[in-house]
């Protein structure tokens, strides 16, 4: 005696079976659906990250920065010195007419 099983293993037997837009109606909720999640809990998404530069614009632009604090550096040093060279002889000439800065 063969006893059918099939019966058994179907979960959905007598029930409707879904259609293209039921699936698509799923789909739908469940982007709205994890869309809220990930925004209460505020996951960063790789769309949130697009107004960011690449690894690579990073770093070029770090490097110009860089340079140019290089060079304000080496101005700020010229300066330094030339205002120090420009005291001195101002004390000389101020020393040699008698006038006093302070």
């Amino acid at each position: 005696m063969l006893i059918d099983f099939s019966f058994f293993f179907c979960l959905n037997y007598g029930m409707a079976k879904l259609d293209d837009a039921d699936l698509k109606a799923i789909k739908d909720l469940m982007e709205v659906t994890i869309d809220e999640v990930l925004d209460k809990k505020e996951v960063v998404v790789k769309g949130d990250l697009s107004h960011l530069p690449t690894k690579d614009e990073f770093y070029e632009q770090t490097g110009e920065i860089i340079k140019r604090l290089d060079n304000l550096e080496q101005e700020k040093d010229v300066l330094s010195h030339q205002v120090s060279r420009h005291e001195d002889r101002i004390e000389k000439i101020e020393a040699q007419i008698g006038l006093s800065s302070e």
